[in-house]
């Protein structure tokens, strides 16, 4: 799951270098942190945070199927 995510975030960025993600696994929930460029955040999170909440509810949907509980957090 962590390379689809990376896959989506690479595509939305310009500075595809300064991306990362960590991931934190605890039991049945996966904590995703990802981290970009400053002036990529804004592509990454949308307008009203429309692109974030799409991302997340792919996610989401992604780890229901092995009944993962996942979330993501957007870091500067």
């Amino acid at each position: 799951m962590k390379q689809v995510l990376e896959s989506i975030i690479t595509h939305l960025v310009d500075n595809k270098e300064q991306v990362s993600i960590e991931e934190q696994i605890d039991g049945d929930n996966i904590i995703y942190k990802v981290t970009v460029a400053q002036e990529d955040m804004g592509r990454v999170i949308g307008k009203q945070g429309r692109v974030a909440k799409a991302i997340r509810t792919l996610m989401k949907s992604l780890g229901s199927k092995d009944r993962k509980r996942i979330s993501i957090e957007f870091v500067g």
